[in-house]
């Protein structure tokens, strides 16, 4: 007697109405418990002083390889966020909040002294952004999954600009953080309708890091961008 397949997650789309609510709802709770939790990191990181060690490590070893460990943690975390089981999910979405919060000491270490207010403009800004763009997408229920090759090969090459800039010593500049600010608005047009359309209702936690990841890019241009092209 043949076993019959285990039944495919239902898709956010080919919900009922009352579980693709329940779903966005704890998607974008979970979301909200990220930013909440990465913001109390860095606190702490700043109040004990380990963002200034942070960034003293930071700027005194290879960039490449501090950058290259945060791309190896965000990429495992992103693949064991999709897990069939909820305990490896918040693993890697906790796993990712700390990686994300060392990556960007160095950053806040820089803006911190930069000016008044600098830090918090950026946060404002890309919280505007962030709700315009989602709301786009929950108002037109547009699918934007056609985005994914053009934003995966510029992603590629703006990190071989990134490589690049720091093997040969050059400066990005303004102008490559608009394009970055451009490129995570993008993403967070994917990952929106990603959640709304085609993630299974399961996966919250998963489509909590997407959005997370999407709007952490936007934040760090955007601080980039207010700081004058500071890499």
């Amino acid at each position: 007697m043949y076993e019959q397949p285990p039944a495919l997650p239902t898709t956010a789309a080919r919900a009922t109405v009352e579980d693709r609510a329940a779903f966005l709802v704890k998607t974008y709770q979970t979301l909200f418990g990220a930013v909440v939790a990465f913001v109390a990191l860095e606190f702490v990181l700043f109040a004990t002083g380990i963002a200034d060690a942070i960034a003293r490590f930071a700027f005194n070893t290879n960039w490449l390889l501090f950058l290259g460990g945060f791309i190896l943690v965000a990429s495992m975390a992103r693949r064991f966020s999709l897990s069939e089981s909820t305990g490896t999910q918040w693993a890697a979405l906790a796993g990712y909040i700390i990686a994300e919060a060392i990556i960007f000491a160095p950053l806040l270490f820089v803006a911190e002294s930069y000016a008044d207010g600098v830090i918090s403009s950026a946060a404002a800004v890309t919280l505007a952004g962030f709700a315009a763009l989602t709301a786009i997408v929950f108002a037109t229920r547009k699918d934007f999954s056609f985005m994914r090759g053009a934003l995966l090969w510029l992603g590629f090459g703006a990190l071989g600009l990134i490589v690049a800039s720091v093997l040969f010593g050059f400066q990005l500049g303004n102008l490559f953080s608009i394009a970055m600010i451009v490129l995570a608005g993008g993403a967070i047009l994917y990952d929106t309708s990603k959640v709304l359309l085609h993630y299974p209702t399961d996966r919250h936690v998963g489509a909590a890091l997407d959005l997370f990841a999407s709007a952490g890019l936007m934040f760090w241009y955007v601080l980039r961008l207010f700081m004058g092209g500071r890499r």
